[in-house]
């Protein structure tokens, strides 16, 4: 049995997954309202949040495993807030002590590529590793607030950076055009509200995309466009106009993600394309993503909503999958945090 914790950001989090069955069980605090009178993350309070909440949660996951049960502890080392990261890796170590168990430290971003394939292990955990190399080499998109990345996932499950932002991430980026627009927090979920009942012809904002020869992206230019094209406007216009403000800003973002997918997938062949991270809740860019792996002949793989956010079921199911295949290096009682973690680094 793992037992997994998450505090990169706004969550606090904690999982039981059993390599034999799946997930026993997910707990998450969720700080959204804490953090909407902001309207964005306020890290000390974050920190304190979880300080309280790690306790109870634990104690909720002790109801469906003994403590005694428990073979490895797991916690997101980084990337995030380095004060949020502090209090998972020190309720982390305290259990270790307390419970004798070893403990390794998971990068939030590996776990976040593996979480489309929970589902995959949920339906048939012993046939796992064979049906998971027939979807190897895999071509994933990462978006989240805080990370825009496309990568591979060769046969040795090695994780490859093939392209991401060169400022904004796709996530910030609809957070930040919600706040100029005067929506609440967080912003892409109230863009892609709006977004439904407008429509895209009547604002032509940049594609968010760097250099065409490149596969990275670049969404800083597209907030500038869309204040400036605010302030053309009145604010009578802008309330009536919104819908499509938003229909179109938000199109911008999705058509830059997946022109730079199928560009992926033409140049390489991957045998699976999946979609992870907290954007990939919006509907259009999952119906995109799916077509494109359609034309390509390949399986599509998205994480689930419960797992697109931060959540500790994607860290303890990281922690097994990278075990498995040799990639946990960062073990034992002198586990350091680091925020500014990369993808492709264990």
């Amino acid at each position: 049995m793992i037992l997994a914790l998450e505090s990169s950001c706004d969550e606090t989090a904690v999982a039981v997954f059993d390599p034999a069955y799946g997930l026993r069980g997910e707990w998450v605090h969720s700080q959204v309202a804490l953090h909407e009178v902001y309207g964005g993350i306020v890290p000390d309070l974050a920190s304190r949040e979880h300080l309280e909440y790690f306790g109870p949660l634990v104690q909720k996951a002790l109801t469906v495993v003994a403590s005694g049960d428990v073979t490895q502890l797991a916690v997101t080392r980084g990337p995030g807030l380095a004060a949020c990261l502090a209090m998972g890796l020190a309720t982390a170590k305290s259990l270790s002590l307390a419970w004798k168990t070893p403990v390794c430290g998971v990068n939030h971003l590996r776990a976040h590529a593996f979480s489309p394939f929970l589902a995959l292990h949920e339906a048939a955990p012993a046939e796992f590793d064979t049906e998971f190399a027939k979807l190897l080499p895999h071509l994933g998109l990462l978006v989240s607030g805080g990370n825009t990345a496309l990568f591979s996932i060769d046969p040795a499950r090695r994780i490859c950076l093939i392209a991401s932002t060169l400022d904004d991430a796709a996530g910030e980026a609809l957070d930040k055009g919600a706040k100029l627009l005067g929506l609440g927090y967080p912003g892409g979920p109230q863009v892609e509200r709006l977004a439904r009942t407008g429509t895209t012809a009547h604002f032509q904002f940049p594609k968010a995309v760097a250099q065409k020869s490149t596969l990275d992206f670049s969404f800083s230019g597209l907030k500038t466009s869309l204040r400036y094209q605010l302030e053309k406007m009145s604010p009578a216009d802008i309330e009536t106009r919104k819908a499509d403000l938003c229909a179109s800003y938000q199109h911008a973002v999705m058509d830059a993600l997946v022109r730079k997918t199928k560009l992926a997938l033409a140049r390489e062949e991957y045998r699976s394309v999946g979609l992870s991270g907290g954007v990939a809740n919006n509907l259009v860019l999952q119906a995109e993503i799916e077509r494109v792996a359609g034309q390509q002949g390949v399986p599509f793989f998205r994480a689930r909503p419960q797992h697109t956010g931060d959540n500790a079921g994607m860290v303890a199911f990281a922690a097994w999958v990278d075990r498995e295949a040799g990639g946990v290096c960062h073990a034992g009682f002198d586990l350091q945090l680091a925020p500014s973690l990369p993808l492709a680094m264990d």
